[in-house]
């Protein structure tokens, strides 16, 4: 990594402002964990079920699921990554927790291998690099290649953050404050370690944390006696994210993570406890200069860490588990609480959005358990159907949210036209599927409240026109779920046309009402207005529903976006 060789010499670096300073670290530190996601990224995009396949095809054997765990580290440049990726399959019951912890504790010493790479002297690489990534991800209009020059542009970002670091940290050298600071953490091997420990969760990457560290001690602003704690602070710090990012998922999967960290902190705990006793420092025999010392120090920690700690993973997981115990939770009925939402596929946008559809359906499902007893609800409402249903729209508020927040947190990764529109009308979806709740929960259910506390009742007829809307809107719900599924053009148009014919329904009933007023039918007039907001809310549910079939049918050219006619 070159140093910084400005034309005034030293004496320029001493006369930069220190702001100046803070400045251009900042902005190249930034670029090195912006580099790291963009190789992670394009990898996964590219190749990302054929990577989840093989960590999965690996259940079998602990060192097998490290060595996957290991090579789909290199690929993604993050052990986090491999972590967050075999909780998810631990949670989903694909894996077993042991065989996740293996392929974790593997991860790590896969990504001490990309340290290493990536600390090689390839300086001269770096517009090569850039160049052909730029040509590959803005000329190319293969989503393969798009990804290939995602991914090779990444690289080349990486080298040059570690070069704007090296120049960035030159001045430092001839700080009056640096020296005094940096002696105190080398004399102070807890504070170095937690420092360090805490720089690499916030910046979440621990390549990027041992990468800063290497390049600071090439410029010679980290001393020797401070580098091996916070190697090991760095490492742990690296472990503390995966659980972090976990802490939302079932217990059973947090024992992964949490595995690691109790493994790969007792080491770190270990070594530093020898340094604080004997002084030690990371040994000649590892390399020559100190960033190379660093690097090499890292792959040991991780190789000598996967060594002793496979025999010991069953342990580590009973221990984990005192942390993450598996509680009983109450069982509510007619409540699903388990989400279809999977995080874990967020770096891939066609499992994303195949997991946002199963939550819609879990939302359809929802909407039809609080639709199914909707006449019995406006015949003789009992406080726990309308209990079920407050239960059932606050489920159905839960699961829209989440969906939102999920395609948002999807659409940060960059979609291409196609995905960001069916992300789009996913989130319409959503959006149309809890309205329908809320007409059910904050319409109909009041309405029926309201007419049993009066102790009138609908006429039969009237009784009978409801009955066959609301029988309609069951079938049209069950439709529209097979729709929003099988993307059926057929489908989709019969969805469509039951539309109008509830548009029909509505306005025979309505209709037929009036004439039932001017007749005089005395249950007709007493719950004249309660008869017109049911079947309006009916209507306007189906209408909802209907919705999952027009971004199916504009794209064949077969819904007009307008009612008005052309040139109007």
């Amino acid at each position: 990594m070159p140093a910084l060789n400005c034309s005034g010499g030293r004496g320029e670096g001493r006369a930069m402002h220190p702001i100046l300073i803070i400045i251009n670290l900042a902005a190249a530190v930034m670029l090195l964990l912006y580099a790291v996601r963009m190789v992670r990224t394009g990898i996964e995009r590219a190749h990302g079920a054929a990577l989840r396949d093989r960590l999965q095809g690996a259940a079998g054997s602990r060192i097998g699921a490290a060595a996957a765990g290991g090579v789909l580290a290199m690929l993604l440049q993050s052990a986090t990554a491999v972590g967050v990726l075999a909780a998810g399959f631990a949670a989903s019951g694909v894996i077993g927790v042991a065989t996740g912890l293996a392929a974790l504790l593997g991860a790590d010493l896969g990504s001490a291998l990309v340290v290493r790479l990536l600390a090689l002297d390839l300086k001269a690489l770096v517009p090569i690099l850039i160049l052909t990534g730029c040509v590959l991800f803005l000329k190319i209009e293969i989503r393969r290649a798009k990804q290939y020059g995602r991914i090779i542009l990444g690289v080349g970002f990486v080298l040059l953050s570690l070069q704007m670091i090296s120049q960035a940290t030159e001045p430092l050298r001839d700080s009056a404050a640096l020296p005094v600071a940096m002696e105190y953490l080398g004399r102070d091997p807890l504070t170095a370690f937690v420092l360090a420990m805490l720089l690499a969760w916030a910046v979440h990457s621990s390549v990027a944390m041992v990468l800063l560290l290497a390049a600071l001690a090439q410029s010679g602003a980290l001393p020797m006696a401070a580098a091996l704690p916070m190697l090991l602070g760095a490492n742990t710090g690296g472990a503390l994210i995966a659980v972090w990012l976990t802490r939302g998922m079932v217990p059973v999967a947090r024992r992964i993570p949490l595995g690691n960290l109790l493994l790969r902190g007792a080491a770190a705990l270990a070594l530093l406890a020898g340094v604080a006793v004997t002084g030690a420092e990371l040994p000649v025999w590892l390399g020559q200069g100190e960033a190379v010392r660093i690097v090499n120090g890292h792959l040991l920690f991780n190789a000598v860490v996967v060594v002793f700690a496979l025999p010991l993973i069953a342990p580590a997981i009973k221990l984990a588990a005192l942390f993450a115990p598996v509680l009983p939770e109450p069982i509510q009925p007619g409540q699903r609480r388990k989400s279809a939402l999977d995080r874990a596929t967020l770096a891939l946008p066609q499992l994303a959005l195949a997991s946002a559809k199963r939550e819609l359906l879990l939302m359809g499902a929802a909407l039809e358990e609080m639709l199914r007893p909707a006449p019995e609800m406006l015949s003789t409402p009992t406080p726990e159907i309308i209990a079920t249903a407050t239960m059932l729209d606050d489920e159905m508020n839960r699961r829209h949210a989440d969906i939102k927040l999920f395609l948002a947190a999807l659409g940060e990764g960059g979609l291409d036209p196609t995905e960001a529109r069916e992300s789009l009308q996913l989130t319409g979806l959503a959006i149309n599927l809890e309205h329908a709740g809320d007409i059910v929960a904050k319409t109909l259910a009041p309405l029926a409240q309201k007419k049993a506390a009066s102790g009138r009742r609908f006429s039969q007829v009237g009784k009978e026109e409801l009955l066959a809307m609301h029988a309609r809107v069951m079938v049209n719900l069950q439709l529209a779920m097979n729709v929003l599924i099988s993307g059926d053009p057929d489908a989709a148009r019969r969805l469509m046309r039951e539309k109008e014919v509830m548009r029909a329904l509505e306005r025979d009933s309505h209709q037929a009402h009036l004439a039932r007023l001017s007749a005089g039918n005395p249950e007709s007039l007493a719950t004249s207005h309660w008869h017109l907001e049911a079947l309006r809310a009916l209507k306007e549910i189906n209408s909802l529903l209907v919705s999952v079939a027009v971004p199916i049918l504009e794209e064949r050219g077969e819904v007009l976006r307008s009612r008005l006619a052309p040139g109007q």
